[in-house]
């Protein structure tokens, strides 16, 4: 057939092309693929098509490297989410994705549209989504415009899951200049379903229609694919227009709509009109299904008046899906859409002939050969350089850096470290989560990992979300094997055994030979950890350019990881809870202090070498304290994390606010250590256990071949955190501590910032 450019459509010239994102080798290469000049329309789709966004051109080589399968794999990369089975014939439906640039320009709604695409990529497969999670990061606080976002996005994030009813049940905040200008917003799903009810996004049956459901299509979030495929910059204030407005209440329609279509036997496919809308579901499935489709566009239902094929079919409006319906069965479809009040409207259908065609009415306006719209987009594996600054950081040695005189009191660098808002209390923002509603969850935020009941039955799912850009900077192959690690720990510690993840791979421009070798070195490192871990990649989201005047982010490689826990009865909690426990260290200290929330905090250094990690020894540690654990041997289990292990035993003591313990910590097998960086340094692979067998734990953890150290008593009367480190004893109010640790955050956050403030902050991206 014909295609014909509409009347008023622009001419395609140079500037067109490279305002559309497209590199002129990636133009060549369209023009080749059609054979002639691209209409305004085939421009737009390629656009968005082939943006890093949806294409991921620059990682893919990188992402075939990793481990996806599994005997208990359902579904890997590659779907609308990852899917594992945990028995008794249910599976497990999760995936975490980005939603950075469109935070950073518009932080509540872009924060809550990422929550509303994350919930329509786990239900379309067929699962109730039964938890949501988060991976933060921002500025320092000290900024009105921080505050702001952070604000904004918090608040985005509460409002829309609140409104949907699912709840928010853990995640993680990180506060580092080098995310300023371009905070990062990842959000993660959980959804449980039945394995015969999974639905795959699979086009086929020629003659089946293609059915345009949920909300109407609008002007809003066009080109949101290409946004996020971009520097940040002083003009991105501009293109607030690209950021998605969503409405919870009909996602919550869409949600039980869909459910409903999945179970009704009527449909044989179902999508997420995320990024690039309308384009990319239909291509997409159209792909996986090797099918061809047509689109009419004058028949997809919009909000406004006079929108073109071009803006109908990259619009990003929200609560929207693409489905395949059996023929025959339209008003079926039509008619459970009608029962939530939602609209439903045949816009095409399946066809034999291998085509992507969009049509509006008679006029073919676009059209692709085959699966090629989806298959010819380049990759490129630039050229990789790791940057001789971060070389020099990391060769200096922390240890010279002169301790401040203050230091002389290691209370104080304590409270310092607790008052730092990395490591501070997250409650001022858990505490606009509802965390409780569908009353599943058994631990929620503020534990080492959330835990959520399978009803019906007595297990449960474990799941975090975790990373340390700042290790991923100094030593990119070892920060990510840590980033894997610590989720794989916190799932541990309240009693789940890691079984998957999803990661989100948060990094700045590709192009640039210091960032692509930060990408490949991370990838690499992942890869290792979850080959050691036994936990498979099930799918995430990739997200680069994220960079502003001022450089690039850290590289933050989240991992979303999630566990099975056997029976709630193994549910193990963090803090301290019996007098006259013994406190045991799973694990070793170590002199390390690179890369540390100490350094960063006490002395404004990102220096050193990470914290070496060995795979075989995590795997161990993690067997050991799940055999301690399922004896019924652990009271308590707690990560030693960012601020070292002085600050993992006073969060142990006053995490539960509402009874602060005290404790009695004898130190001294390590006196011979420098003190900073014992109480300070974060060496991987320890847990702390209160127990009330030191010994039974002490025996598990030598047959499991981990060190073990019984390290002190648990005092629940006493108001004191009591350290003895050879001769020398201290002593410290864990009501001072628990102070500085829960009203950091609050106080920071009730700062009345001036007029001027809030108009900056409200004005200006960077």
């Amino acid at each position: 057939m014909t295609v014909t450019a509409r009347p008023g459509d622009p001419t395609i010239t140079p500037a067109l092309v490279a305002e559309h994102g497209l590199t002129t080798d990636e133009y060549d290469r369209l023009v080749a693929m059609l054979g002639r000049t691209p209409t305004f329309t085939e421009l737009g789709i390629v656009s968005a098509l082939w943006s890093e966004h949806c294409s991921y051109k620059h990682s893919r080589p990188l992402l075939k490297t990793l481990p996806t399968k599994a005997p208990y794999v359902l579904q890997g990369p590659g779907e609308n989410a990852g899917v594992i089975a945990i028995g008794d014939g249910l599976a497990v439906a999760f995936k975490i994705e980005s939603h950075n640039h469109p935070s950073a320009v518009e932080p509540y709604q872009g924060a809550a549209t990422g929550v509303g695409g994350i919930l329509r990529d786990v239900f379309t497969m067929g699962a109730r989504p039964i938890a949501l999670l988060n991976s933060l990061r921002f500025g320092s606080l000290d900024s009105a415009r921080v505050r702001y976002l952070f604000a904004g996005v918090v608040k985005g994030i509460g409002d829309y899951g609140n409104c949907v009813g699912i709840p928010t049940v853990a995640g993680e905040v990180v506060f580092d200049p080098a995310y300023e200008g371009n905070p990062l917003v990842n959000a993660m799903c959980v959804g449980l379903l039945k394995e015969e009810e999974l639905m795959r996004a699979v086009a086929e049956g020629v003659g089946n229609p293609i059915i345009a459901v949920g909300a109407r299509t609008g002007r809003d979030g066009i080109h949101g694919a290409s946004f996020a495929s971009e520097d940040l910059s002083e003009a991105s204030d501009a293109k607030r227009p690209r950021v998605q407005v969503g409405d919870p209440f009909t996602e919550k329609l869409l949600l039980e709509a869909s459910l409903e279509l999945i179970r009704s036997g009527h449909i044989v496919a179902i999508q997420d009109m995320g990024a690039a809308g309308l384009t990319s579901s239909s291509a997409e499935m159209a792909a996986r299904g090797d099918v061809g489709v047509v689109i009419d566009t004058l028949k997809v239902p919009a909000r406004e008046e006079g929108m073109t094929p071009y803006e109908l079919l990259l619009s990003e409006s929200q609560e929207r899906m693409l489905v395949v319906a059996k023929a025959g069965h339209e008003e079926e479809v039509v008619g459970i859409l009608q029962k939530w009040d939602l609209t439903a409207a045949v816009i095409g259908e399946v066809i034999a002939e291998p085509v992507y065609r969009v049509v509006e009415g008679d006029r073919v306006v676009a059209e692709f050969p085959g699966i090629r719209l989806v298959t010819d987009c380049p990759t490129y594996e630039p050229e990789a350089r790791e940057s001789a600054d971060v070389k020099s950081r990391r060769a200096r040695d922390p240890h010279a850096i002169p301790e401040r005189a203050e230091e002389a009191d290691p209370l104080w660098t304590l409270e310092r470290l607790l008052l730092s808002p990395t490591i501070a209390s997250k409650r001022w923002v858990y505490q606009q989560y509802d965390h409780t509603v569908r009353t599943g969850t058994v631990i929620g935020p503020g534990g080492d990992a959330a835990v959520v009941r399978i009803r019906g039955t007595d297990r449960a799912i474990a799941l975090k979300t975790d990373c340390n850009g700042r290790y991923v900077f100094l030593d990119p192959r070892v920060g990510a094997q840590i980033a894997v690690a610590e989720a794989a720990r916190n799932v541990a510690c309240v009693g789940g055994r890691p079984m998957a993840i999803t990661n989100n791979l948060n990094f700045g421009n590709p192009k640039k030979p210091e960032v692509y070798h930060q990408l490949r070195e991370a990838v690499a490192g992942m890869r290792e950890a979850c080959e050691a871990l036994g936990t498979p990649v099930t799918g995430g989201n990739v997200s680069l350019y994220n960079e502003n005047p001022t450089g690039a982010v850290y590289p933050t490689p989240v991992i979303g990881m999630v566990g099975l826990v056997e029976s709630l009865a193994h549910v193990t909690r963090a803090a301290f809870t019996t007098d006259g426990d013994a406190i045991v260290l799973l694990g070793d200290n170590t002199d390390e202090l690179g890369g540390s929330e100490y350094l960063q905090r006490i002395h404004d250094e990102v220096i050193g070498a990470p914290p070496r990690i060995d795979l075989r020894a995590e795997q161990a540690l993690i067997d050991v304290l799940l055999e301690a654990i399922r004896a019924g041997t652990v009271r308590s289990a707690h990560d030693v994390s960012d601020g070292g292990l002085a600050v993992a035993i006073a969060e142990c003591m006053m995490m539960d606010r509402g009874r602060l313990m005290g404790a009695q910590v004898d130190l001294s097998p390590w006196k011979a250590l420098p003190l900073r960086a014992l109480l300070f340094g974060e060496a991987q692979g320890r847990v702390i256990v209160s127990t009330p067998d030191a010994a039974a734990v002490l025996a598990i953890a030598s047959r499991g071949g981990v060190k073990a150290t019984a390290i002190g008593t648990v005092r629940a009367s006493s108001g004191l955190l009591e350290m003895t480190i050879g001769s020398r004893k201290l002593r410290a109010s864990v009501g001072s501590l628990a102070d500085a640790y829960h009203e950091a955050i609050p106080r920071i956050m009730q700062r009345t910032a001036s007029a001027q403030d809030v108009a900056l902050a409200s004005d200006s991206v960077v």
